[in-house]
């Protein structure tokens, strides 16, 4: 019974093997098998079908990602969001089959540990703009931007032809992410209603004043002024 998570193992790294040298279409339940040294019956055992293969090696591929993911603050959540958002490009990169098995698909690995934990890591660091007052837009839309402006640069980049790729691309796309989700200055210096809306509901949960009732109630009517701006 021990062995299984070692083969469990050994077949995914053997298919992610696969996907980086020679692409997608060599993912085969017969050529990861003998790749892993198993029997092609043990993949249909452990994952079910070759789609399961693949949403494992996406799983995979954001435990890689989360392990490189953490990136010490410097003390400005701005500049934290640029490091965070060319660690991420950076990993698409170097990494551009896995890459498009995990984001070329909807939903491809979400339900992953792995994949969670690095979605906290991301709204830790919005977290932070908010309760700074840096944060233009709701925390939520915030996510969504960085991601798909992240996802965009690296499926974009990839497929252009490599005479044609400008890094202006990457740096503009960035840009263009952090002035549509972070303010020139905080909010401290701003006396709109929304934009303190945002601070204070980034702060809500530091609390210790209200009932869990009390809490839940204000968040609503933040949220609600919070989407006026």
């Amino acid at each position: 019974m021990l062995a299984e998570p070692d083969t469990r193992t050994r077949v995914i790294e053997a298919a992610a093997d696969l996907l980086a040298r020679e692409g997608r279409e060599a993912v085969t339940t017969r050529a990861v098998a003998a790749a892993a040294g198993v029997q092609a019956p043990v993949i249909y055992r452990l994952f079910g079908d070759k789609d399961g293969l693949l949403e494992a090696v996406a799983a995979y591929g954001y435990a890689t990602f989360l392990a490189a993911k953490h990136v010490d603050a410097c003390g400005d959540p701005v500049d934290d969001l640029r490091a965070g958002w060319n660690l991420a490009v950076e990993f698409g990169l170097a990494n551009p089959e896995l890459y498009a098995l995990m984001y070329g698909e909807p939903k491809r690995g979400t339900d992953s540990e792995a994949f969670h934990a690095g979605m906290q890591i991301l709204l830790g660091r919005i977290r932070r703009l908010a309760a700074g007052g840096w944060l233009r837009v709701d925390e939520k839309l915030a996510a969504a931007l960085i991601h798909a402006t992240a996802r965009g640069a690296v499926l974009t980049w990839l497929s252009l032809p490599e005479d044609q790729r400008d890094p202006a691309l990457l740096t503009t796309l960035r840009e263009s992410m952090v002035a549509a989700v972070t303010r020139e200055e905080p909010v401290v210096q701003d006396a709109g209603l929304p934009a303190a809306a945002r601070t204070l509901l980034a702060l809500l949960p530091e609390q210790t004043t209200l009932s869990s009732a009390e809490e839940r109630l204000l968040s609503e009517w933040l949220d609600r002024l919070a989407s006026k701006g």
